[in-house]
């Protein structure tokens, strides 16, 4: 576009902005509960009975309390693994923004999307960083599209060390990461960024005290459709229950209505169906409903038709570097209901902005005719939802040019 810039990054300056932001998060929370007369105790929590808890302080100082209703609302925590050295020299997502230092070279261990979150950041701050994958990047999403992003980003200079697993951790003199691959040495490094899931905080809470029991594996509990557990009055939400979306907004979400629903007379239960997401990789990942494999193994085959286009952003067109990259979109429709959408995935710049909208959509019911009906909004990427006519199907390649609709520079933007 003309521009002539050259700009410097300070890792101190952008963390403390970070943790600032993070401050001032808890404290609107702190002021909120307090406004709401809600009181909050700084303390850590376990059972010391079905309706009794001990709350120690960072003091050590122990309260004992008791409630008609316990919610469990504790989320998870990295897991690390037991690979020898790991916690010495390691650190998880939680930390990355505490290191008072930039990360420098950096190794990720993971294919999750926390895992590729980060090295896209740290790549895009100008870091070496490589991403170590024992075999397919996000697992549980759309893997056409987790493909697509793992080539976008190799192309974009992030490495990947594919079908590997570390085997030991070692500290160098100088403080660095040595890495062993088979116990081979596999690499030196400034950052070693373990993201390879994460665990339940459930087995933190001595349950047994409770008479509640916990998967010790994951750390999460059972619950029913009402946030139940097995206990009748203590309740569970968010990452500690078992066999649900691992999301805040979810949390949120299920934590109002069941608040409602004790407190309030309400009977309207957390709907845990087609819940929107958007993995904020450099080229961002938005998604609701099925995968093309979810809808295949959950509705068969004969039934699902997936419609899928590719599509140039109007300023990747102008920009030499970016030319011959492309987004990418795809809807997936059920033929013995009208073509009705089961599922909406986009690749490409804003994803998480156009998947919020189209998640209002899917929960409406609407049609592929729905899609085909309404008039675009030239020259935007989503647009190419509303021209979308290839059909994928077995075998045939993914477009890479055209298929959706992508701005030429003799066209009016009028």
């Amino acid at each position: 576009m003309g521009w002539e810039t050259k700009a410097s990054h300070s890792w101190s300056a952008m963390v403390t902005q970070v943790d600032n932001y993070i401050k001032s998060l808890n404290w609107g929370a702190k002021t909120e509960l307090r406004s709401k007369t809600v009181k909050y105790y700084n303390a850590f929590a376990t059972f010391t009975g079905p309706n009794t808890l001990a709350l120690e302080n960072s003091k050590g100082s122990v309260e004992q309390v008791s409630a008609k209703n316990i919610l469990i609302a504790c989320g998870g925590r990295p897991t690390y693994g037991d690979v020898p050295g790991v916690k010495e020299c390691c650190i998880s997502s939680d930390d990355i923004f505490w290191q008072k230092k930039a990360p420098g070279k950096t190794l990720v261990v993971g294919a999750s999307y926390i895992a590729l979150e980060c090295a896209g950041f740290i790549s895009a701050l100008g870091f070496d960083v490589t991403v170590m994958v024992r075999s397919i990047l996000l697992r549980g999403f759309d893997q056409d599209i987790s493909n697509m992003i793992g080539t976008y980003m190799e192309k974009h200079g992030v490495n990947f060390a594919r079908e590997m697993v570390p085997s030991k951790f070692e500290k160098t003199d100088d403080g660095k990461v040595k890495v062993f691959v088979k116990d081979a040495e596999y690499g030196i490094f400034d950052t070693v960024l373990m993201a390879i899931g994460r665990t339940g905080c459930a087995g933190q809470l001595n349950l047994e005290a409770a008479g509640l029991p916990y998967n010790a594996k994951s750390g999460k509990i059972d619950v029913n459709d009402g946030d139940q557990t097995s206990v009748p009055h203590i309740f569970a939400i968010g990452d500690v229950i078992e066999g649900k979306p691992e999301l805040t907004p979810v949390a949120i979400q299920a934590g109002k209505l069941l608040c409602r629903r004790l407190f309030g007379g309400a009977t309207k239960k957390m709907d845990y169906t087609d819940v929107a997401t958007t993995v904020f990789t450099p080229l961002e990942y938005g998604c609701v409903g099925y995968s093309e494999e979810e809808a295949k193994q959950s509705l068969g085959k004969d039934r699902v038709k997936v419609y899928h286009a590719s599509a140039q952003p109007l300023e990747w067109n102008l920009n030499s570097e970016r030319k011959e990259d492309m987004g990418y979109m795809k809807l997936i429709v059920d033929k013995d209901e009208k073509e009705k959408v089961k599922g909406i995935h986009v690749l490409g710049p804003n994803a998480g902005e156009i998947i919020q909208g189209l998640a209002v959509a899917i929960r409406c019911g609407v049609t592929k005719e729905h899609f085909d009906d309404c008039v675009g909004i030239h020259p935007t990427f989503a647009e190419s939802y509303t021209t979308m006519t290839e059909e994928k199907t077995e075998g045939s390649a993914l477009p890479t040019k055209g298929g959706g609709h992508s701005w030429k520079p003799n066209e009016s933007c009028a």
